[in-house]
């Protein structure tokens, strides 16, 4: 069911619209007879430890934390501050968020400080900052796509865990059988990240570009046959569409009542946030294949530091992104410091004599298992409005869920509002 396709070319250089914010501290400055100063905006926990460890070993680069919020509040706020050519130095960006931040000229072009280290990351790893042979990031973090279940109570129910989604369909039935009050697996419309990432591991490929020009694929055929394929589940009693991570939600995790989060080698974590007292009945596994002996699955999160065009120092600061996201020292600081699955190979490796997450302390070969699915993971580009279409889908799947109306048609309407927002921006939409 999926064809893979190589990496999308350049993103198209205009302008997009404003993004509201608060206006960012001042970018680098160097006292002639003093050190390079930078400025460094970023959200993992920890992060001062880590800069402070790289100030007491680099005296001539001194680096200068600032907390930015994550996510949604660190994008407004960076690129409002590089509209008024204040940005910090080095900031961490979502890999989802990236390409807009390229359009509005953000992140600097990074190439000539970094070919040293781009075998340190898989293909698919590297292609998630590089754009049309241009590099303007290093690859932080990774979530690669990945099933989490309660091993016990598969069980206990007599369901083999699945390996592809046919089998998940036959598992989903098999679990409302032995147990009507247990579901499978909640997957609701806002989880873009998932719908996304199951459509691109199918095949489908919702943004991709050549010069600057842009097709959108939202609604190709391979992601309307994934429109299908779940809609069939939810009409069927199989799955839930209810939101993650509501105290309903949460008391189903904790009593055992939901058995699998389908999602990527980050959600231990959060699950064992809310639902400790289940540690050891829980295991990772790959993601249900769409066709059996197809592996490669798509990332569902992860950040990439780039070097903003702000920066009077661009070459010193793709060193120290070089250093945490590329080096052994680095990378053992972001995994026992901050707890990140890294997007290094050699962090990954390293992972492997770690502990397993608490979640699941009895599954001692997860992070060979992470390893082993990170290394078969599929390029993807990103469109200049993730945003928008993350809130239209969210709204159009639901809309469809409520009133009975074939789920296909949220992904139509997605597209076609992806595409006029690009058109009015001022993209080339080839898309007939």
């Amino acid at each position: 069911m999926r064809t893979h396709r190589p990496l999308a070319a350049a993103v198209a250089g205009l302008a997009i619209i404003g993004v509201a914010g608060l206006a960012g501290c001042s970018g680098s400055d160097a006292n002639s007879d003093g050190p390079v100063q930078l400025e460094y905006w970023a959200w993992a926990s920890n992060s001062q430890d880590v800069v402070d460890q790289w100030n007491k070993e680099n005296p001539d680069i001194q680096v200068k934390y600032t907390d930015a919020g994550g996510g949604t509040d660190s994008s407004a706020k960076l690129l409002t501050a590089n509209r008024a050519g204040n940005a910090p130095d080095v900031a961490l960006v979502e890999y989802t968020t990236l390409p807009a931040m390229i359009v509005a000229d953000v992140p600097a072009d990074i190439t000539e400080y970094v070919g040293d280290v781009e075998d340190a990351f898989t293909e698919g790893t590297w292609a998630q900052t590089t754009f049309g042979g241009v590099v303007y990031g290093i690859p932080q973090d990774v979530g690669p796509m990945a099933n989490v279940y309660r091993a016990d109570r598969f069980e206990e129910l007599g369901v083999t865990p699945p390996t592809t989604w046919a089998e998940f369909r036959t598992a989903a039935e098999a679990v409302k059988a032995a147990d009507p009050a247990t579901v499978i697996a909640a997957l609701p419309p806002a989880e873009f990240g998932f719908w996304a990432g199951v459509s691109t591991q199918a095949g489908g490929q919702w943004w991709s570009s050549e010069g600057d020009e842009w097709t959108v694929g939202i609604a190709d055929e391979p992601s309307l046959e994934v429109a299908d394929f779940f809609q069939a589940l939810v009409e069927d009693g199989l799955v839930s569409t209810d939101p993650l991570l509501t105290p309903e939600y949460n008391a189903a995790l904790n009593n055992g009542t939901m058995l699998s989060w389908p999602s990527a080698v980050w959600a231990p974590s959060v699950i064992e946030n809310v639902a400790a007292d289940t540690s050891g009945g829980w295991a990772m596994a790959p993601l249900p294949q769409w066709t059996e002996g197809d592996a490669a699955v798509p990332y569902q999160g992860g950040s990439a530091l780039v070097v903003t065009t702000s920066s009077d120092h661009p070459e010193e600061a793709a060193k120290f992104a070089k250093w945490l996201n590329a080096s052994e020292e680095g990378n053992e600081l972001m995994i026992n410091t901050q707890s990140l699955y890294p997007a290094a190979i050699v962090g990954q490796e390293m992972t492997e004599s770690n502990d397993p997450p608490a979640l699941m302390p009895q599954q001692t070969d997860f992070y060979a298992v992470a390893a082993e699915i990170s290394a078969d993971t599929i390029p993807v580009t990103w469109g200049p409005n993730v945003n928008l279409a993350r809130t239209v889908f969210a709204d159009e799947l639901q809309k469809a869920i409520d009133n009975g109306t074939p789920w296909r048609d949220a992904f139509i309407a997605t597209q076609k509002a992806v595409i006029d927002d690009m058109v009015k921006s001022g993209f080339t939409v080839t898309n007939d």
